[in-house]
């Protein structure tokens, strides 16, 4: 993502018909421009392809399969065959593995855009401003982004969880969004910091806009694949969170989600114990092939987005 917020923007006329026309065009040469490399990036189309099979099974899998995720219903530790119900197989208590694992993908997919989004939102919030504003703004968002950067994110959810009766997948991506933010603010404040002294936003100010229209109409869009890059990290690294603590059994106590399973596979030996290397290789699997999808994604559009990196 080097070099994204030093490109030169396209408009640095002030407001009005010809600008509105300008800004327009050069909107549809850059769709078209970022849609012919996209077209042609290996790594990116890689990716979304493994990223669509996914939210496919996410989607389409509960509806085909129709089965209860937590029902016992089933024979316990069959392996996977081709019979409804046991396509990857069911655990020692007779629950369907692909049921669960299509459900669970549908929540990993549900933590990684709520809780990535809302760290997004709140790292654009603090980073824009700070890195606008500058003086005594900057410092005291700067002070608030050091606290919740040394916070021990683990300890506090331990310690909130002891006060819970239950914990939802809801919890789980609100707890993630709103501690995983200051990395993201930090590194949008830089680039803020970048922005604010070119001329187009002199024009901006000159013109009489507030500070606010400045950010949203003026800095913010020339970040922009900057900001998607960021929120795609963030996707990707709150679907790792995530796992995380339903590994370590601090997950939701309701539903299902890949790192349940694997918790629940190793709690009751089906990893070391029992071999039913069908109950934890196919979560490991999805939290792998989605996280990674997500970072070959990113990679993919740096060197879409970056001129200096492209070799398509």
């Amino acid at each position: 993502m080097t070099g994204l917020a030093n490109t030169e923007p396209k408009l640095e006329s002030p407001v009005g018909a010809p600008a509105a026309v300008a800004t327009v065009a050069a909107s549809r040469k850059g769709r078209g421009e970022f849609l012919y490399f996209a077209l042609r990036s290996k790594k990116f189309l890689f990716a979304m392809g493994i990223l669509l099979v996914l939210i496919a099974i996410a989607v389409l899998g509960p509806m085909i399969d129709g089965t209860d995720p937590v029902a016992t219903d089933l024979l316990p530790m069959q392996p996977p065959s081709t019979d409804p119900g046991y396509w990857l197989g069911t655990t020692s208590f007779g629950e369907d593995v692909f049921a669960q694992f299509a459900n669970g993908l549908r929540a990993t997919f549900f933590v990684g855009l709520l809780g990535g989004g809302l760290a997004a939102l709140i790292g654009m919030a603090v980073g824009f401003t700070a890195g606008y504003r500058g003086g005594w703004t900057d410092e005291i968002l700067n002070m608030l982004t050091n606290v919740v950067l040394v916070i021990p994110s683990l300890a506090v959810l331990i310690v909130i969880s002891s006060y819970l009766k239950a914990r939802g997948v809801l919890f789980e991506a609100v707890f993630i969004g709103a501690t995983s933010w200051p990395w993201a603010a930090r590194a949008i404040r830089a680039q803020t910091f970048s922005l604010r002294s070119r001329d187009f936003i002199d024009l901006a100010k000159l013109s009489g806009r507030k500070g606010w229209r400045i950010i949203v109409e003026e800095i913010a869009p020339n970040m922009s694949s900057y900001l998607f890059m960021t929120f795609i990290l963030l996707f990707g690294g709150a679907i790792l969170i995530a796992a995380s603590l339903d590994f370590i059994g601090l997950g939701p106590t309701g539903g299902m989600s890949l790192g349940l399973m694997m918790f629940n596979a190793v709690t009751y030996g089906a990893a070391l114990l029992l071999g039913y290397w069908w109950w934890f290789i196919p979560p490991g699997l999805g939290i792998m092939a989605t996280v990674g999808a997500l970072y070959v994604m990113n990679v993919g559009l740096d060197e879409i987005f970056n001129p200096k990196l492209r070799d398509i």
